[in-house]
C-alpha cells in the first residue's frame, strides 16, 4: 500500500447538485476532499453530455483554489485542452485513442502550464503508453466503461491496477495512479492495496447524507 500521505480523494462533480454547484464544491472541500474531479463528456467519444470549461471557470471565479482534475472523454481533445487550461484546470487527462498525436497533446497540456495525464479504458493495455509515460503526471485507470456515473466496479480492474503500479514504478515512479469508477466504501481498501493513490468518487460522496462523515470514513479505510 502506498504511503498514507500520498492519498488524494477527488469527488466527481458529475454527481453533485448542479443547481448549487459552488456550494457543493465548497462543502466537499471543507469536509476534507483534496481536489475536484471533472468528467467531461461530448456525446461523441462517449454516449453522454456533461459540461464544458465555463463550469471550471465559474468555480475558479467562485473562489475555489483547490486543484481541479479534468478528465476529457472527448474527441478530438486539443481544443478542449486549451479551453480547460485557460479556465483554470490543474490536471488535464485524456484518452490516447481520442488524440491523433498523443505526444503533441501531452506537450500542449504542458505548454499551457497544466499537468498532463492519460486515461486507460478497461480494455486498453497499459503497455500502449510505454513510450510517453515519462511525460505524464497522472495515469487514470477506468474501473467502469466511460460515459456514465454510478456504475459498478469491474473486478478485473484490480489486476490491472497492480500491473499499472509496477509499470509506473519501473518507468515513471513520480506519476500518480488514479482510479475512477465504482469507488466507494466497499471498494476503496482493495483499490488502495492494489496500488492506487488517487481516488475519484462521485455518488459515494455526493450521494451521502454527510460529506464529512463519508470522507472521514474513507480516510480511516486508507489509514488502516
Amino acid at each position: 500500500m502506498q504511503a498514507k500521505r500520498d492519498y488524494l480523494i477527488a469527488p466527481s462533480i458529475l454527481s453533485a447538485d448542479f443547481a448549487r454547484l459552488g456550494e457543493e464544491v465548497d462543502a466537499v472541500l471543507e469536509a476534507g476532499a483534496d481536489m475536484i474531479h471533472f468528467d467531461v463528456m461530448d456525446m461523441h467519444y462517449v454516449p453522454n453530455l456533461s459540461f464544458g470549461p465555463l463550469v471550471c471557470q465559474a468555480l475558479r471565479r467562485h473562489g475555489v483554489t483547490a486543484p481541479i482534475d479534468v478528465h476529457l472523454m472527448v474527441e478530438p481533445v486539443d481544443e478542449l485542452i486549451s479551453l480547460f487550461a485557460d479556465a483554470g484546470a490543474t490536471y488535464i487527462s485524456f484518452h490516447p485513442e481520442a488524440s491523433r498525436h498523443v505526444d503533441r497533446s501531452i506537450k500542449l497540456i504542458q505548454d499551457k502550464g497544466c499537468k498532463p495525464g492519460l486515461v486507460l479504458n478497461p480494455a486498453t493495455p497499459i503497455d500502449s503508453i510505454r513510450y510517453v509515460v515519462q511525460q505524464i503526471d497522472m495515469l487514470l485507470l477506468m474501473s467502469v466503461n466511460p460515459g456514465f456515473g454510478g456504475q459498478s466496479f469491474i473486478p478485473e480492474s484490480l489486476d490491472k491496477l497492480r500491473d499499472a503500479r509496477q509499470f509506473l514504478d519501473n518507468y515513471q515512479p513520480d506519476c500518480r495512479l488514479e482510479i475512477d469508477g465504482g469507488i466507494n466504501l466497499d471498494t476503496l481498501a482493495d483499490v488502495a492495496a492494489a496500488g492506487a493513490d488517487t481516488f475519484v468518487a462521485g455518488s459515494a460522496i455526493f450521494g451521502s447524507d454527510d460529506y464529512a462523515a463519508t470522507l472521514s470514513t474513507m480516510r480511516e479505510i486508507l489509514d488502516s
